[in-house]
């Protein structure tokens, strides 16, 4: 089973955005040496709990920091930004750090309209234009001659390229261009055995890949007891509760009983969007794992999630890296 880390950057009530992005760095470092292939950081802006947005000034970071795990976007928003640009900063990255940078992609502008407007981008005319600004993308690494300007850094650059997706457009995308495929099922379930499903059906080979090539996301937060597990995972689910009520924060720290203090429609809510999770004891997680990756068929799983005590969610890396690995044999 192959695991991947993603990575929201919290910054947690109390904390410093110099305190976050010094535990990325540690976050990423404890993934290595458990042997997680990659660690993935998302791009959202205007939320004063997520450190991310300077995606890849924070992946130049974290690969300073580790030596041999990849790194990447997971993902960038492209509606937000120029083709040029992205070509720019991961041709960069790709420099820096050869044969280690992924670039995913998604078509959700990962922001409200207040942001929009602070981008000056109209998100949903670029939402629109996503597949050609992908297809742009493809062309600014390869150095089409066809293009006015050249990306350098970017051109010539590897970067492993990702689809991105909560519905079924990013499946179709992916599958028609020839690239591997992520869905956010750790927030977004509802589409997720359809996306796959069509993705498998419809993929076409191309000079990236001869196979579909699926990764499936999973809320994961392991502890020495089921119990100790849920406590923890307590912060997280605030923070949902919070962002979808409108008032988002900063990660706040873990509150005994949270979920059963909740009016039962926010309790419906966080069940049903949290409902791809394995949060318990190393044995628990390990099994809904495995379960989830007979239900998917992934290729990978990247485990999500967050803790108030960045070294407990480090420990939760290791725990459950060793108990998969003793329940595959």
């Amino acid at each position: 089973m192959k695991l991947s880390v993603l990575d929201l950057v919290p910054v947690v009530e109390g904390g410093t955005l110099a305190r976050a992005f010094a535990d990325a760095a540690l976050l990423a470092r404890a993934a290595e040496e458990a042997g997680y292939h990659r660690y993935w950081i998302a791009e959202h802006h205007g939320m004063e709990g997520i450190a991310g947005g300077a995606t890849a000034v924070v992946l130049a970071h974290v690969g300073h920091a580790t030596q041999t795990i990849r790194i990447g976007a997971g993902g960038i928003m492209l509606p937000n930004h120029n083709p040029l640009v992205i070509a720019e900063q991961f041709g960069t990255l790709d420099a820096l750090f050869p044969g280690r940078v992924d670039l995913g992609l998604g078509r959700a502008p990962g922001a409200d309209q207040r942001v929009a407007r602070a981008l000056h981008k109209d998100v949903n005319r670029s939402a629109e234009d996503f597949p050609g600004d992908v297809v742009e993308l493809q062309a600014q690494f390869a150095g089409d001659p066809r293009l006015p300007l050249q990306a350098n850094p970017g051109l010539g650059a590897h970067p492993e390229l990702w689809i991105l997706g909560s519905s079924l457009f990013g499946a179709q995308l992916a599958a028609m261009l020839g690239l591997p495929y992520a869905f956010a099922s750790h927030f977004a379930p509802d589409h997720l055995d359809a996306a796959l499903t069509l993705y498998r059906e419809r993929f076409q080979p191309s000079a990236t890949l001869d196979a579909p090539h699926v990764m499936a996301a999973i809320n994961v937060l392991a502890a020495d007891s089921d119990e100790e597990a849920v406590l923890l995972a307590s912060s997280m689910d605030q923070s949902f509760v919070r962002l979808r009520s409108g008032t988002p924060g900063r990660l706040p720290p873990p509150v005994p009983g949270y979920r059963d203090s909740l009016p039962a429609p926010s309790r419906a809510m966080l069940d049903h969007m949290r409902q791809v999770s394995a949060i318990g004891s190393p044995r628990t997680v390990a099994d809904r794992l495995a379960a989830f990756q007979e239900r998917t068929r992934a290729d990978e799983l990247i485990v999500a999630g967050a803790t108030f005590d960045p070294a407990l969610r480090r420990r939760s890396l290791a725990l459950t890296m060793a108990a998969v690995r003793d329940l595959v044999g």
